[in-house]
């Protein structure tokens, strides 16, 4: 069959549909196809706490939130808080480096590829969710919860942040760790770390469900596999999944963390 254009073809098929497509885009067809495909874009911040999964950003994580915002055609800009870290963990023992001290926002430039700017920056009016990864930074250095635990509190832009996407009706996204952050600022939100008994070891941090629970958050179990690997708290549009509270195969992980993104983003509603 001979090819012809998607206007001839519009035409042939429906001379009214292909009228009102043009009228509808002043520029013609080809202004109504390109103006579609940017509303579709959803704008989606990305908050980090560092770099390196004991004191900062966990980098797989982040890495892994980024390949599925981008599979989903999502416009990102990354933040960090300007302000310390908590302390400096020398990953290859485990303990903290005496007398070294890091940026948080720094250090996050690392995994932005230094595409990335002070959390204090970051609006509703410029975004359409917001996403935290976790890692010991969400613990240490957007909150004290690695400290204080149910007493913990929350770095205040990280809490102004939280309480204006929630306000807005805006889609939250938080893995691993960093669902206790929604926990201690959103009343009554309902979140997951996973399981509530360390059944062996596979759920390490396992008691984090209990201090959830004490923050005034309902805690739902789920698992880190791709069946059941997040919750989705329609009320609240909070959406989180355990990712690395779950001592499981990486591409268990990566898959969860998709699973909470792809319901970010259709939240939004893009």
């Amino acid at each position: 069959l001979p090819l012809r254009p998607p206007s001839a073809m519009l035409t042939s098929r429906g001379p009214a549909l292909c009228t009102a497509l043009r009228r509808a885009a002043p520029g013609g067809l080809a202004s109504f196809h390109s103006s579609a495909q940017r509303c579709r874009a959803a704008r989606v911040a990305v908050v980090l706490s560092g770099c390196g999964v004991y004191d900062g950003t966990e980098i797989h994580e982040a890495s892994a939130v980024l390949v599925h915002l981008s599979r989903g055609g999502a416009e990102v800009q990354m933040y960090a808080p300007d302000v310390p870290q908590m302390h400096v963990i020398d990953h290859t023992k485990g303990q903290p480096a005496e007398a070294e001290s890091r940026n948080v926002l720094v250090e996050s430039a690392r995994i932005a590829r230094g595409k990335i700017a002070s959390l204090a920056k970051l609006t509703t009016a410029d975004h359409d969710a917001v996403i935290f990864p976790g890692g010991f930074g969400a613990a240490k250095n957007l909150s004290t919860f690695a400290v204080d635990g149910k007493d913990c509190k929350v770095n205040r832009e990280v809490e102004r942040v939280l309480k204006d996407f929630h306000k807005a009706g805006k889609p939250i996204g938080l893995c691993c760790i960093s669902p206790v952050l929604a926990a201690k600022v959103l009343s009554g939100a309902e979140v997951t770390v996973g399981h509530e008994e360390e059944e062996g070891g596979k759920w390490p941090y396992a008691g984090t469900a209990g201090a959830i629970k004490e923050l005034g958050a309902k805690h739902c179990v789920k698992e880190v596999t791709i069946s059941f690997p997040s919750h989705v708290d329609t009320k609240n549009k909070v959406v989180t999944t355990p990712a690395f509270m779950c001592e499981t195969a990486l591409h268990h992980i990566f898959d969860g963390i998709g699973a909470m993104v792809k319901n970010v983003l259709k939240l939004t509603g893009k």
